[in-house]
């Protein structure tokens, strides 16, 4: 077996679209992903599951009903399950998601922003 690490920003170069993460790394039941976001998501949650997003580069803004959170860079922020969240990045941001593999993008609802799941790079 050949043993190799897996580096985000050579992965980061293997696509340019927004809003679509792609799978890096599979740990049990739990797919590492990661995502070029820039401008509005939509609302929406997930009600099965938390969700975690870890800042690799640029600034995000975590939208809540009742408040917001900004990430920097090398930072991170658990959703609970069931909170609806909006992300919001003013300039490109790449960021790594951590959750249980399946997890739709849009959580509870299918639109135009949901993307293809189950896609690695």
């Amino acid at each position: 077996m050949k043993y190799q690490s897996i580096n985000f920003h050579d992965k980061l170069q293997k696509f340019s679209e927004y809003w679509s993460p792609k799978i890096i790394a599979q740990m049990n039941d739990y797919h590492f992903k990661i995502v070029k976001i820039q401008g509005e998501f939509v609302w929406h949650e997930h009600s099965e599951t938390d969700e975690v997003f870890i800042v690799l580069k640029g600034n995000l803004e975590l939208q809540f009903r009742e408040g917001n959170v900004l990430l920097d860079e090398g930072e991170m922020f658990v959703v609970p399950k069931g909170l609806e969240h909006k992300p919001v990045a003013e300039q490109e941001c790449h960021i790594l998601l951590v959750e249980p593999a399946g997890t739709v993008n849009t959580g509870d609802i299918v639109n135009e922003r949901t993307a293809a799941n189950n896609v690695w790079i």
